[in-house]
Order: C-alpha cells, then structure tokens, then sequence
C-alpha cells in the first residue's frame, strides 16, 4: 500500500461525497486526526478499517490499497463485446460490457474467452416460422454440459440457464441477426453467428 496514494484517494472520495473529515471519522467510528493523518499521506487505514472504508466509500479493498480508480472506456454501446463469467463454486454467472473486476465465492473471475464453434460443435437452429428453436446434441450429463445459452444482439441480451441431464429447447423471438453464445463446463464459452434466412 502506497500511503500518499491511498491518503489521495480517500479525500477524493470524500470530497466527492460532501463530507468533512469529522463526518467521515464518526461514520467509521475513528477520530478526524486519523482522517487527517490518512489524507497527508502521514499513516494509513488499519487493515481491519479496510472493509468498512471500502463499503462506506461503494469501492473495493484493491481500489483503496492502489490509490486508484481504474477507469473504463465508453463502451459505445455493440453488445457484442460483452464480457461474461463464471463462478466455478457455485455457476454464478455475471456479465459486463467491459472489462471489470469480479469476484464471486472468494475468487476472482476472469472473462471467459470466447472461441468461434466449428460446425461439428454448433447448436442446431431452426427457423420455425418466427422463432428459432436451439436444440444441441452436446452431451448433458453431470460431469459434460452447456451450463447457459444467450443470444447477443446489438442492443439486448437474453440468457437461457441449462442443467445436467436437461434436454436444451429453446424457443428465440427471430430478430434480424445475432449472436448465440453457450457455455460448456469443459470446453469452455463458444458462440455462432444466426440471421434468419431470406
């Protein structure tokens, strides 16, 4: 931890929030000097002050010990870029479009990568007259199985949750075009480009 940083940060955030040092130090329940001393960069948070600043403040312990915000690009709105993990303890799974940092269960996720399905690893769709029915011949047992489906488009997102030992139907509103994306435990994120036929 760098302490002139983190002392930096933690009078951003405060001044950002309107709040003299006095209304700060009684919110965590420490003096203003401690405040003061964090702020000239002449001492730091203790460690079990951490979690409170963090939360007080709507940030992360890692933001705090940085002395920074990471900030990210405008997303420009294509959400075909979206970012999407998966928590391996419990199947969570969280979407972003952008980069961002996720933890879930204790660990930090990082973004799937998302490889282009060759056609034998495809999902089956078909066009049935205003939806597209997806159907999969991928195995769905315990230990192999596609965990989601969603369909991407340039401004929306659906997702559908599959389970072991479930058969996947699933009926789609037809749009213009798309992206499927689906996630198997074992070979990890795939997607396809669908559009309905002309």
């Amino acid at each position: 931890m760098d302490q002139i940083k983190t002392g930096r940060l933690i009078r951003q955030l405060r001044t950002a929030m309107g709040l003299t040092q006095k209304q700060l130090a009684e919110s965590i329940c420490v003096s203003d000097k401690a405040v003061s001393k964090w702020e000239c960069g002449c001492g730091c948070p203790d460690v079990s002050l951490l979690t409170a600043l963090a939360e007080f403040f709507g940030t992360d312990i890692n933001t705090l010990l940085n002395g920074e915000i990471d900030k990210n690009e405008t997303e420009k709105g294509n959400m075909k870029k979206m970012r999407f993990y998966v928590c391996k303890e419990c199947g969570n799974i969280i979407t972003s479009t952008s980069d961002a940092t996720v933890t879930c269960c204790g660990n930090k996720l990082n973004a799937l990568e998302m490889k282009k399905a060759d056609e034998s690893q495809q999902l089956n769709i078909e066009d049935i007259g205003g939806e597209w029915y997806i159907t999969t011949d991928h195995e769905m047992t315990k230990e192999h199985y596609i965990s989601f489906v969603a369909y991407v488009s340039d401004s929306s997102m659906m997702i559908f949750r599959q389970y072991p030992e479930w058969g996947m139907n699933i009926n789609l509103p037809m749009y213009r075009s798309g992206r499927i994306v689906w996630y198997c435990n074992k070979c990890g994120l795939m997607y396809q480009d669908i559009r309905p036929k002309r």
